[in-house]
């Protein structure tokens, strides 16, 4: 499995140029139709059209529909025929000779899927929590279950957690692409330069209070996300046992005494807005804090760090594939406050998958995004 994986990795646009043939499954939810925006407008895949396909089976009697009826936010004024969703089927992939295959399905369907997606040829972009945890104890939350359990371990072995920001040369080449989730994005970069240049003191604890449109939820209602309990509300959930704190204790290299996570559900469409509370392991002056962040992102084009007490606000971020990041520094420089905002539907999900796409094509990291 090993070499298969070091194979496909290799052989997908080696120069960094031209187009690829890409596919994605599950093109009927918020990210996913947030996904087939980008890849529809974006400028390396004018003349290698998306191959869209719906969550069905082979099985299935339901025909292609029609992606403008399902998203009619994405129709063109020119009147141009809209793609054809059609029932998804290993067949079409393979005739249509896609290369990297885009998943926006639950957690369970993907971790059946990927090993299949592999096994024929073509490199995977996942965006659901499927193969993002390495821990078992982690991956417990999601309680997946493999078919074939060694090659579910072979496979989550070689998966890299797709924050370009951190493993951008290790997206470059990877068969399995797990696009992180979108508190842990807007979290773990906050915080990764300030871990790396060790000044905070981890034994004091970390505070990261994090709140979310209800489109963070996904497309399927809800009684918690139904407009007469979200309207006018702010509720927290998620205590102690939300499925993103495994990716923020393995990707910062943190303990579960160490950060204390809780999400909140806002009464927006969409957006994160993430409030990091810390302690400094030594007085830290503002000017310093400023150039850790800044040098950290210097060739990272999808991040924005904002000088200190310009703090970042959810409209800033909305609908773009940023990262703003700001803080404040207390008088005495012990203390630290981090806000880290970005939207839940693109940096937190499918602009983040488009902007591996383009670390695994070898094109400009924003390409398509800005």
């Amino acid at each position: 499995m090993a070499a298969v994986l070091e194979q496909i990795g290799q052989a997908v646009n080696p120069a960094g140029v031209g187009s690829v043939r890409t596919a994605v499954a599950g093109v009927s939810g918020y990210a996913g139709a947030e996904l087939a925006r980008l890849l529809l407008a974006h400028p390396r895949l004018q003349q290698e059209a998306p191959l869209f396909l719906g969550r069905m089976d082979a099985s299935s009697s339901a025909g292609a529909q029609s992606l403008y009826e399902m998203h009619p936010q994405l129709a063109r004024h020119d009147g141009a025929r809209s793609p054809e969703v059609v029932p998804f089927t290993w067949e079409q992939l393979q005739d249509r000779g896609t290369e990297v295959l885009f998943l926006a399905l639950p957690h369970e369907q993907s971790r059946e899927w990927v090993p299949e997606a592999v096994a024929r040829g073509m490199r995977v972009i996942d965006l659901s929590g499927a193969w993002r945890l390495h821990d078992p104890a982690n991956e417990a939350v999601y309680r997946l279950h493999d078919a074939d359990r060694d090659k579910a371990a072979s496979l989550q072995v070689g998966a890299v957690y797709g924050c370009p920001e951190l493993h951008r040369s290790a997206i470059e080449s990877a068969t399995l692409v797990a696009n992180p989730g979108c508190y842990a994005t807007s979290i773990i970069l906050a915080l990764a330069p300030l871990i790396q240049a060790v000044l905070l003191d981890l034994d004091r604890g970390i505070i990261a209070d994090a709140k979310s449109g209800v489109s963070g939820a996904g497309k399927a209602p809800t009684p918690k996300t139904h407009f007469m309990y979200a309207a006018d509300n702010l509720s927290a959930y998620g205590v102690f046992g939300h499925r993103h704190t495994g990716e923020l204790l393995e990707q910062l290299g943190l303990t579960a005494d160490q950060i204390q996570f809780t999400p909140h559900l806002l009464p927006i469409p969409r957006g994160i807005l993430s409030t990091i509370y810390a302690r400094l392991a030594q007085p830290v002056a503002i000017a310093e804090i400023e150039r850790v962040l800044r040098s950290f992102y210097t060739d990272s084009p999808m991040v924005r760090v904002r000088r200190a007490g310009d703090l970042p606000q959810i409209a800033h971020v909305a609908r773009t594939n940023y990262c703003d990041i700001g803080f404040e520094v207390s008088p005495d420089g012990k203390r630290l406050v981090l806000v880290s905002c970005l939207d839940n539907l693109l940096k937190g999900a499918a602009g983040q998958a488009v902007q591996n796409l383009n670390v695994m094509c070898g094109w400009s990291e924003s390409e398509g995004l800005l």
